[in-house]
């Protein structure tokens, strides 16, 4: 299409105004500019057109036979643009919000909390993809990914969600050491990973344990340490949002607890672009789930005793490790 060849698309919104609403004062409402302004977009198409288009009739204005053809043709297209605009956006709004996370964090972190999304959003259709590959969010059509890692993904948008810190975790009366060299010292025990992970080893790496001496098991998934370290069979270690509910319940005991998060963490990963509604919905709560859940926890009072406050894990965003997912 030749642009140059056709009037301004202003002026032409403005003249469909005008014939639609009858008055330049009445175009103006409609436009939030003055009627001053629609007069001139009105003199700015007779001079393209060499002809008049409308002509005063009191306080109104009535089109001519010319100006009469030229808001039929306008009504016309505007419509067809109304209709193009209102399916897109409709496909969009109703369009499933697809989410790739891990399995462990599916299981773990999220579905215990996905009811209250549900909740506050009956009308979003959410699917989620639990992997431990990596996703290509747009050959793969992920709207959202949570991944694991250092936040170095090139070509992604990248937020940081949840930068949690390390634990190494047992089952009760596994160990009867009472610090990370008493439990290092005792030289008997099995250390379980996941094969779809690096993070463990280097979070070992840097409070000393020299996996080269020690007994190592590899396991398909996080999910599968998991049930491992549960059951009593050796020592694993774990992000504190993984394992949290473990902690809670007794399931799991924290033998060592890392002082920070070593640059790695849980972020919000999205293409370079604008979300659709639902997918901005997913993520403002998703956000908003985190914060609530690193709040710190206070127990009810107890009658005449104090407030017994529980410790949570403080969040702190740092950038800087090994790429990586979990």
């Amino acid at each position: 299409m030749d642009w140059k060849a056709l009037p301004s698309l202003a002026a032409l919104r403005a003249f469909d105004a005008l014939a639609r609403k009858g008055s330049l004062s009445a175009a103006g409402r409609e436009l939030n500019v003055t009627h001053a302004a629609v007069a001139q977009h009105l003199r700015a198409l007779e001079d393209f057109f060499a002809e008049p288009l409308a002509e005063r009739d009191g306080q109104a204005m009535r089109l001519t036979a010319t100006g009469h053809e030229l808001a039929t043709a306008l009504n016309e297209g505007f419509d067809r643009i109304a209709d193009g605009v209102t399916r897109i956006r409709d496909r969009s709004a109703q369009r499933p919000v697809v989410v790739s996370l891990t399995p462990a964090y599916a299981e773990t972190w999220l579905m215990p909390r996905i009811g209250a999304f549900w909740t506050l959003h009956p009308e979003i259709d959410l699917r989620l993809a639990p992997s431990n590959a990596l996703a290509d969010l747009r050959r793969d059509g992920i709207d959202i990914a949570i991944r694991f890692g250092d936040g170095n993904w090139p070509g992604s948008e990248v937020e940081p969600l949840d930068m949690s810190r390390f634990v190494v975790v047992a089952a009760p009366g596994y160990s009867r050491a009472t610090g990370l060299a008493e439990l290092l010292a005792e030289r008997r025990h099995t250390w379980f990973f996941s094969t779809a992970t690096s993070e463990q080893r280097l979070w070992g790496a840097a409070i000393g344990v020299d996996f080269e001496q020690e007994k190592v098991r590899e396991l398909p998934s996080n999910a599968l340490v998991l049930g491992a370290l549960r059951a009593g069979l050796g020592l694993g270690v774990q992000t504190y949002t993984l394992v949290e509910p473990d902690l809670a319940s007794g399931a799991l005991v924290a033998l060592h607890e890392g002082d920070d998060s070593r640059g790695l963490g849980y972020h919000i990963v999205t293409r370079p672009g604008v979300l659709s509604p639902g997918a901005k919905a997913f993520r403002a709560w998703l956000r908003a789930a985190v914060r609530q859940a690193n709040l710190p926890q206070t127990r009810p009072a107890v009658p005449d005793g104090p407030r017994q406050p529980t410790k949570r894990s403080s969040v702190k965003v740092r950038t800087r490790s090994p790429n990586a997912t979990w």
